[in-house]
């Protein structure tokens, strides 16, 4: 089925957003990547890119529309704004000092302010959007009950990939004492309750990939298809910090792989919770339970785990196949069936 005119607008305007600032802001990641900086800032603020990309191109599209949440989509966009000016600034203006001989930059705790100030704008704007609008721009929350169970469901998966890899790399005794530590329970419901503080980076990824180019692509590439293009596209976009934040140069393209193994597979399971309960806020939960669950049962409690990470092509093919086997079953479910005209 083809693209609509408006459509081809809306994701012209789109790809426009989320793409091009985040290779703009990836040449600026090369740039400090080579003065040794703090590129910290980075992969937060890019998070918030597809949702503004989403976000500017409706207020251009669909101003006449009475129910289109303008005061929520205006400021989801100025701070957009003042995150890339942050980012932008974390190079260019670099406040570097050495914490326990790695660079760190003082524009870091303000990217947390502003984050966490801006997530609490976000969810008084939100709510005072109303539930008309709210429901008119996929921003309503509704079918909690089979919601829980798909967020649950994610949770076992994942921590089962999690004692598999444990198991591979013989270090399951490890993963028990991990798990055996009361600081890691401790840790990880403060991280629950963070979710609050920093939905807007999370939001911004879903809202982009989920809410509006899923349905796009499906439409035009089918049910299946469509999402597995959709994690094709997701990969890609998070190539600058493959290369120069997640892991270095030198690995860049390892780690580009292995991002295409993991955006298609956690694709499809999103995709999947997202088509199933029509409720946003799933897959945006569960992004944030993916990103942050390695911090705590990794044992480091620290998201540096997630930087300069030894990504090797030889790992590849075993993550293909653990992580189709846990998260890609899926699509062989019923929502990826077409139907039938």
């Amino acid at each position: 089925m083809k693209f609509m005119q408006t459509e081809k607008k809306q994701l012209l305007i789109y790809v426009i957003i989320a793409y091009g600032i985040t290779y703009v802001m990836g040449l600026l990641m090369w740039y400090g990547y080579g003065k040794g900086l703090d590129l910290s800032a980075f992969p937060n603020a890019q998070m918030l890119y597809p949702a503004a990309g989403v976000m500017m191109a409706y207020l251009i599209t669909k101003k006449g529309d009475k129910n289109l949440p303008t005061a929520f989509y205006i400021f989801f966009v100025a701070l957009t704004a003042v995150l890339v000016v942050c980012t932008a600034a974390s190079v260019l203006a670099p406040q570097n000092r050495d914490l326990m001989s790695m660079p760190y930059s003082q524009w870091a705790p303000i990217m947390e302010y502003v984050i966490i100030g801006g997530s609490v704008i976000f969810w008084i704007l939100l709510l005072q959007s109303g539930k008309e609008k709210r429901r008119s721009y996929g921003l309503n929350s509704e079918h909690w009950n089979i919601s829980i169970r798909m967020i649950l469901l994610f949770i076992g998966l994942y921590l089962l990939r999690f004692v598999i890899a444990c198991a591979l790399s013989g270090q399951l005794s490890e993963f028990g004492k991990i798990m055996a530590n009361p600081t890691t329970w401790i840790i990880f419901f403060t991280v629950l309750v963070n979710f609050f503080l920093s939905v807007v980076a999370f939001f911004g990824e879903e809202y982009g990939w989920r809410y509006f180019l899923q349905p796009l692509l499906q439409k035009k590439f089918g049910l299946k298809g469509g999402v597995i293009l959709l994690g094709c596209v997701w990969a890609v976009w998070h190539l600058p910090i493959d290369f120069f934040y997640y892991t270095t140069p030198d690995m860049g393209l390892a780690a580009l792989a292995s991002q295409f193994v993991t955006c298609i597979s956690l694709g499809i399971f999103m995709a999947y919770t997202y088509m199933k309960t029509q409720n946003i806020w799933v897959p945006i939960i569960i992004h944030f339970l993916n990103n942050n669950m390695v911090v705590v049962f990794s044992g480091t409690y620290s998201a540096d785990v997630l930087q300069n990470q030894q990504i090797h092509w030889g790992d590849i093919p075993v993550a293909l196949v653990m992580n189709l086997l846990i998260f890609g079953w899926v699509i062989f479910l019923k929502p990826f069936k077409e139907k039938k005209a």
